[in-house]
């Protein structure tokens, strides 16, 4: 009898010394977990030094907001006040400028107001067309480019290949709108479908302004606001094929013609007139739209773009517009 109690009281002592020993190896643990869960709340909570901040790339995509929805790449800031008023003698139907650099609107005018864009159009098409293809790509030129009206390249050579980069030439420079049609049906093998492509960057991109009929805009249903050509100029500007072109004078190209070269002169009124800084962008003219402009010139590492809807003089009132960005800092 007495064997139960003896052989019971040696596995109570055993276990008792089992978790002694556990408790005294966990302790040390215990308290270096303790003071690890310290250090990490701290360092949540206390300020890095400046160094440690990595800064911002420069080609780093923009940060969604102002005036349009998140998913604009390059979206503009409608907010605050105007840096400036002009007097207005005659005013354009909407303007707007902008401190392309970082979306921020000195001047509005009427900047949602939606209108007849003409071959602004052609701002769209440069992006669709620069982000689907090579310089280098050889462009049949079929013969609906050829059945074109207003202004083109005028020399197009049917049938045969054209280089994609002298088109895109012919497109910003001289807005052909045969080579608007040519490069429309290479990208995306008729012109119908080209504008479903652009209108559907468009809807993606938040510009709630602007529909398209055509990829040259001389129908009256090509039509977006201030607001939302802003945001293509930034756009053009940031793609190094388009803004190496719409800061040209004038250009020429080796061409399947007679002579072998195209010669081209550009339209832009603000390069045209020597205006200090001019780096682009893109002109336009129907009878519904009027003169319409987008303009962009750079001075002291700033960029400002100016967008105009039917004015009476775009080349002085984008000049006069864009000096007074400047000046407002």
């Amino acid at each position: 009898m007495n064997g139960g109690p003896l052989i019971g009281g040696r596995r109570r002592r055993r276990s008792g010394r089992l978790l002694a020993l556990l408790a005294a190896l966990l302790a040390p643990l215990a308290v270096a977990a303790a003071a690890y869960l310290a250090f990490v709340k701290e360092a949540a909570t206390t300020p890095g030094p400046a160094a440690a901040v990595a800064p911002a790339r420069p080609d780093a995509p923009l940060a969604p907001g102002g005036s349009l929805e998140p998913r604009s790449p390059a979206p503009i800031r409608l907010t605050g006040v105007d840096s400036f008023r002009p007097d207005w003698r005659r005013p354009p139907r909407a303007a707007l400028v902008v401190d392309l650099g970082d979306g921020r609107v000195l001047y509005r005018r009427r900047p949602r107001r939606t209108l007849s864009m003409a071959s602004l159009t052609k701002i769209m098409t440069a992006l669709a067309v620069t982000e689907s293809s090579r310089p280098d790509e050889p462009v049949r030129i079929t013969r609906a480019a050829l059945r074109y009206s207003g202004s083109g390249v005028g020399v197009l050579p049917r049938g045969k290949r054209v280089r994609l980069e002298t088109l895109l030439n012919g497109l910003m420079l001289v807005s052909g709108n045969d080579a608007a049609i040519a490069l429309a049906v290479h990208v995306s093998g008729s012109e119908r479908r080209f504008v479903s492509l652009l209108n559907e960057k468009a809807r993606l991109w938040g510009l709630t302004c602007t529909r398209f009929a055509s990829s040259h805009g001389l129908e009256d249903g090509n039509r977006s606001c201030p607001a939302d050509l802003a945001v293509l100029a930034r756009l053009a500007m940031r793609e190094p094929r388009i803004a190496r072109i719409v800061r040209r004078r004038q250009a020429s190209f080796r061409f399947p013609i007679e002579g072998g070269r195209l010669f081209l002169a550009g339209h832009n009124p603000l390069i045209r007139m020597g205006y200090r800084g001019a780096i682009g962008l893109k002109t336009g003219y129907t009878n519904a739209a009027g003169r319409c402009f987008v303009g962009v010139a750079r001075r002291g590492g700033r960029t400002l773009g100016v967008v105009l809807l039917d004015s009476p003089d775009p080349g002085t009132q984008a000049a006069r517009l864009l000096d007074r960005g400047f000046a407002a800092g």
